[in-house]
């Protein structure tokens, strides 16, 4: 007799008001699988990873686990049946201790009932540790970076006896060691019959890691493959319906004056004696490993953290930002990292979020225009290809990619002179991912000074005129866009950082 897959997913569907996420979607996967589910922003791909985690209840169909039928569970059901789920946008909370997220619900005891913190901290330490990171046990989770925080989600998963493992966009806030570190982690858990299942939206890692993909397109099951028997090509024309290229085409056209000049900054916790110029028309990409200080360092720039020390001028005029105000009044933009947390109101429109950068200039009078206000957001929602019914849909309901756009277009409808990009394509779909690239190309194109903080090395590649490496909050080194590699980039940013290497540093140049 066949043994049951491990994961039989039968007619599947899902309705939310307005939106048919899962439309009768069927598949089988077996023990010890890394399955990928792929597809574009709305595809349908986290909401069947967490029909099958019990985070939501299907309106039709059955899931089944080693051939039981999964019957009204919710997560915590899932996870006593060894079901656990790493979510794209996070499910710690905040005020409790790293430890105190990992075990909740579970945490160690001793006599007489009392929670045997010592052994909680330690059990934690061991699991991240695991992941390639040191990060302490007893920290608030509020405080940690969200790539921090990811490591934390997915050690939580670790500590459960696991049947199957459902990772959302796991590596969109991690480097490529952590990446590295991470698939060993999978492999090792898929040797032992844990199946996992593997949602991403970069190519290069279904190919690296999984066995088979499953493609979804508008809720649908398009077809599923074995990753050995297909190419890249294959897989963006079953999730797009056309060719996509992500190329390393540069901007090709001339820098200008210069924009930003930052030198000697120190902020606390992590920022020590940084410094960075950028030109009009230039693409500096910043690259580190987790730790390295490179949000922190933007933050200073633009206002969100207060510098301690060092100096900084836009355009010429010294800038002192003690606030986001201060530096958007001097015309810098910033993208954040957490669009949820630091970037979107999730509970307002995409009109008002397209915005509410500019809602002092969108007056009759004293009264803000609704007419002109719906006329920018349109303009963004038709440059960027923003998935929404309407401006007025609420921003919580898109799809994670189109909460990414909406959040770029609030910065650019300010039209800033030096727009700082954190992971801009985090949770992105390939297609978006594309348009995302373009635009940042095209703004380069008309003279903004550009700063994009990534994580994902081909990303970098793709984008940087100039690729910027920290280490331990310092400048570590700089390296030419068109001939940096990613040994490069991670020679610097596990480097010693007691000197500087710059390679071919670019010369100001003007605008032909």
């Amino acid at each position: 007799m066949t043994a049951a897959p491990r994961l039989d997913i039968s007619e599947v569907s899902k309705s939310f008001p307005g939106v048919r996420a899962l439309d009768a979607v069927s598949v089988r996967i077996e023990a010890g699988e890394i399955h990928a589910l792929l597809g574009e922003n709305g595809a349908g791909k986290s909401t069947l990873g967490k029909i099958i985690a019990g985070v939501y209840r299907a309106d039709g169909g059955a899931v089944k686990l080693d051939g039981t039928e999964l019957v009204d569970i919710d997560e915590r059901d899932a996870g006593k049946l060894g079901i656990a789920i790493v979510h794209q946008e996070g499910s710690l909370v905040g005020q409790l201790s790293v430890a105190e997220n990992v075990f909740a619900g579970r945490q160690p005891t001793r006599w007489p009932g009392r929670i045997d913190r010592g052994l909680m901290n330690r059990q934690a330490a061991d699991l991240i540790a695991r992941l390639g990171v040191a990060i302490d046990p007893r920290r608030r989770v509020a405080d940690l970076s969200p790539a921090e925080a990811q490591v934390v989600e997915i050690a939580k998963c670790l500590s459960l006896d696991l049947r199957v493992l459902i990772l959302d966009e796991p590596t969109a806030a991690l480097t490529l060691t952590e990446t590295e570190r991470l698939f060993e982690i999978v492999r090792a858990l898929a040797k032992e019959g844990v199946t996992v299942v593997y949602v991403s939206h970069r190519l290069a890692e279904i190919f690296a890691l999984c066995h088979r993909v499953t493609v979804l397109k508008d809720g649908q099951h398009v077809g599923t493959r074995d990753v050995a028997g297909t190419t890249t090509a294959d897989l963006i024309r079953m999730m797009v319906g056309r060719d996509v290229a992500l190329d390393r085409a540069k901007s090709g056209h001339a820098t200008g004056e210069i924009v930003l000049q930052a030198e000697h900054i120190s902020a606390t916790p992590l920022v020590r004696d940084m410094g960075l110029t950028v030109h009009a028309g230039e693409i500096v990409c910043l690259a580190g490993l987790i730790g390295a200080g490179r949000t922190e360092f933007c933050e200073a720039l633009f206002g969100a953290r207060r510098k301690e020390s060092g100096s900084i001028r836009m355009a010429g005029k010294p800038l002192d930002p003690r606030e986001p105000s201060d530096g958007m009044q001097a015309g810098i933009g910033m993208v954040p990292e957490d669009r949820k947390q630091s970037g979107l109101f999730l509970d307002m429109s995409v009109r008002d979020n397209i915005t509410v950068t500019v809602a002092r200039s969108l007056t009759n009078g004293m009264l803000k225009s609704d007419a002109k206000a719906g006329a920018v957001a349109r303009r963004f929602i038709d440059e960027m290809k923003i998935a929404t019914p309407s401006d007025k849909q609420i921003v919580g309901n898109l799809s994670g990619g189109n909460q990414q756009k909406v959040l770029i277009a609030k910065w650019l409808a300010m039209a800033p002179r030096l727009l700082i990009v954190d992971e801009p394509t985090r949770g992105v779909d390939v297609g978006a991912r594309a348009e995302i690239y373009r635009l940042l190309r095209s703004l380069a194109a008309r003279g903004v000074a550009l700063i994009v903080v990534s994580s994902d090395l081909p990303e970098v590649l793709t984008l940087a005129d100039r690729v910027v490496v920290m280490a331990d909050g310092r400048l570590a080194g700089e390296l030419p866009g068109e001939s940096a590699t990613e040994e490069d980039i991670l020679a610097l940013a596990t480097k010693a950082t007691t000197s500087v290497v710059i390679v071919d540093a670019p010369q100001t140049r003007s605008h032909l």
